[in-house]
């Protein structure tokens, strides 16, 4: 037995989630997601996070999530099986992330706090530069950044929109952030950092009325922001189960070998 005997079953709304709902609509006796001991998802790596988000909003601790790629990457997902899952959940190597804590102010004095699984990321809204500060542990690194923004992944993270932005694959479990520049102006040679896990980062949008920017936790946006901190959240800490064959520290190791 697996010891997730109370299972259960969410899917995508794109039509192959649906179907594969559909196939395993007989497959066990599913409970909603507030009774469950795992979570069996359907559909992408962007479902996946929203089921993760989900799993953070309860007021208990999060329940196991057990993800099979209906979507396009799958990064976060294992194979789509129909048959097999009891098998698959008594194998499944359980992997911990923790994800981000976002705290941003916005020009009008609005505090809004957001976690992130994958990444917080600055962005300029307009045509104009984004210029930040950029401060870590309360010691400024950089007075002024030019750029079109700024991210902060966590290793989970490091492989996505990090990755496009040519920052650093991080290894799961190596205690590490990423802080990527996206487009750098100036300083111009400036590649990013690498930092501890421990580390608090802050962000100062320079002219916030001039060259607005937004913040981005993952799927979730603030806009006109005037700062912006970042930290790990430890006590949310949320579980995936992956095929040992398909586990996710694996994964993020071959993503330095691919082209």
């Amino acid at each position: 037995m697996s010891g997730y005997e109370r299972r259960a079953l969410v899917a995508s709304p794109t039509a192959p989630a649906q179907a594969a709902a559909a196939e395993l609509a007989d497959a066990a006796d599913w409970v909603d997601v507030e009774n469950a001991d795992v979570v069996i998802a359907l559909g992408g790596d962007g479902f996946m996070l929203q089921t993760l988000h989900r799993m953070l909003e309860r007021r208990t601790s999060p329940t196991p999530v057990f993800g099979m790629n209906l979507g396009t990457v799958g990064f976060l997902m294992n194979e789509w099986r129909r048959h097999g899952l009891e098998e698959r959940l008594a194998r499944a190597r359980p992997f911990q992330v923790t994800p981000l804590q976002m705290t941003a102010t916005g020009i009008d004095g609005r505090i809004h706090t957001l976690p992130a699984i994958n990444e917080v990321s600055l962005l300029r809204e307009t045509r104009q530069t984004a210029k930040l500060e950029v401060m870590v542990n309360g010691r400024v690194v950089l007075p002024e950044l030019a750029c079109d923004g700024i991210l902060c992944a966590t290793p989970a993270g490091s492989t996505a929109y990090n990755l496009s932005a040519h920052g650093p694959i991080l290894p799961l479990g190596a205690g590490l952030l990423a802080l990527t520049p996206i487009s750098p102006f100036r300083p111009r040679r400036w590649n990013g950092a690498i930092l501890r896990d421990q580390a608090r980062i802050t962000l100062t949008v320079l002219e916030p009325a001039k060259r607005p920017v937004s913040a981005v936790a993952d799927q979730r946006e603030v806009r006109d922001v005037a700062q912006v901190d970042i930290c790990m959240d430890r006590a949310r800490e949320l579980t995936l189960l992956f095929d040992p064959e398909h586990a996710l520290d694996d994964r993020i190791t071959m993503e330095q070998f691919l082209g």
